[in-house]
């Protein structure tokens, strides 16, 4: 899910099943918010006594498209209850600007 407040983007995926953070990366280029890692399971059943086995696990990868610049420093990613979350702060920029002009 990516959604807007008035200072910043959001964007929050369920990730259950991680263990570390090093299991995940984020990164910011281009507007473009990527998020890759590996999901690993422990304890599981031995594979022949499977009957049923809809959990993923494995390596994912998915990238959006911001819906506005976001700035590279104040990035926050938390990781709570299989919930990843990231808050991006917009980039504040004039978007209304006085132009000035020359009589001669």
């Amino acid at each position: 899910d990516v959604y807007e407040t008035e200072k910043e983007i959001v964007a929050s995926c369920d990730l259950p099943g991680l263990t570390k953070k090093e299991d995940v990366q984020i990164t910011i280029d281009n507007n473009i918010l990527s998020i890759s890692g590996t999901i690993n399971r422990t304890n599981e059943v031995k594979e022949e006594h499977i009957h049923r086995q809809e959990r993923f696990f494995g390596r994912f990868q998915r990238s959006v498209s911001l819906p506005a610049p976001v700035a590279s420093e104040g990035v926050k990613a938390t990781y709570h209850n299989g919930v990843l979350e990231i808050r991006m702060p917009k980039v504040q920029s004039d978007t209304k600007k006085q132009i000035d002009i020359e009589f001669h």
